[in-house]
């Protein structure tokens, strides 16, 4: 099997991490993994914020934390927010589609790439799908009509298991023709 998707069977939603810190550099590579990936027209339709401070990582931390959900998202050590930025396609695409066609699957992919990179280095992840963004917008000075493609929470996991994954039955999602 390949180490690609070693890295795949690996990758897990992590909702726990330890007390170490995740160490800046690594942050570093994590954004740079999601800079480099593949953008439809190369529209590359995507910032980042990185949150590490302590305090500001408590605080987003419990944005996530709405309705008595996620209260793990407090042993989170830092967090990555992809923003969707206005795609820009060349005038002779651009005239046939409108540029942000492509601008929520290359979020994903950038997603994606963060969460793989973050695994390769050891470190757990999870896309959190539940905050409060107009209190994170406030928070991070963030343009509330500001779109979010993904909030990524990182840390060292607490546990070494990596859980089974279930899967639905490769033949019967797959088609050859």
């Amino acid at each position: 099997m390949s180490e690609f998707l070693d890295l795949c069977k690996r990758r897990q939603s992590c909702r726990g991490f330890s007390d170490q810190a995740v160490e800046h550099d690594k942050l570093i590579q994590c954004v740079e993994a999601g800079r480099l990936t593949h953008s439809g027209c190369n529209a590359q339709p995507w910032s980042f914020v990185v949150v590490e401070s302590k305090d500001m990582v408590s605080q987003i931390a419990l944005c996530g934390q709405q309705l008595k959900q996620n209260v793990w998202l407090g042993t989170a050590k830092a967090f990555i927010i992809i923003l969707e930025e206005h795609a820009v396609l060349s005038p002779i695409i651009s005239c046939f589609l409108d540029s942000q066609y492509y601008a929520k699957n290359d979020l994903g992919a950038a997603a994606a790439y963060v969460c793989l990179e973050a695994a390769s280095q050891g470190l757990g992840s999870c896309i959190i799908g539940l905050y409060d963004r107009k209190k994170i917008c406030e928070l991070l000075n963030i343009p509330i009509e500001k779109q979010f493609g993904s909030i990524i929470a990182l840390g060292y996991p607490a546990n070494d298991i990596v859980r089974p994954k279930k899967r639905k039955v490769f033949e019967d999602i797959v088609r050859f023709v």
